[in-house]
């Protein structure tokens, strides 16, 4: 039986003052937000930091453009991947999901360290 979607994901690839990728999730009526300082992970024996950032409008995205000099995210925008996700536990501390994107897919985990507002995000290794 075919995993029923939970939502939508989209990460964009944020050209602002040091370049990052925006990883956000669909869920609570919103986009959950993370700035990944580095190219988020596609194998299984990579963690990246995620930091958490303010949830976004669900209209968001679709973004992509340039934020003009001034502008809180001034820089390039563009999507590097989106799709849907499968949400398989959500707590405080650690949010278990399956992304279905076109560079991402399988099974990941963001995971809150001490927590803060820095996560770890990682794919879990295929069974």
């Amino acid at each position: 039986m075919p995993e029923t979607p939970s939502g939508r994901f989209v990460v964009q690839k944020h050209a602002a003052t040091r370049l990052h990728y925006d990883f956000r999730l669909e869920m609570d009526g919103a986009l959950k937000s993370w700035a990944v300082p580095k190219e988020p992970p596609a194998e299984s024996n990579v963690k990246r930091l995620a930091v958490e950032v303010e949830d976004h409008p669900v209209s968001y995205i679709t973004f992509e453009g340039t934020i003009p000099e001034g502008g809180y995210g001034a820089g390039t925008v563009e999507i590097w991947d989106s799709g849907t996700f499968v949400l398989e536990s959500r707590k405080e501390d650690m949010i278990v999901f399956a992304l279905h994107g076109k560079r991402l897919s399988g099974g990941y985990v963001l995971l809150r360290l001490k927590g803060g507002k820095n996560w770890l995000l990682f794919k879990r290794k295929q069974q």
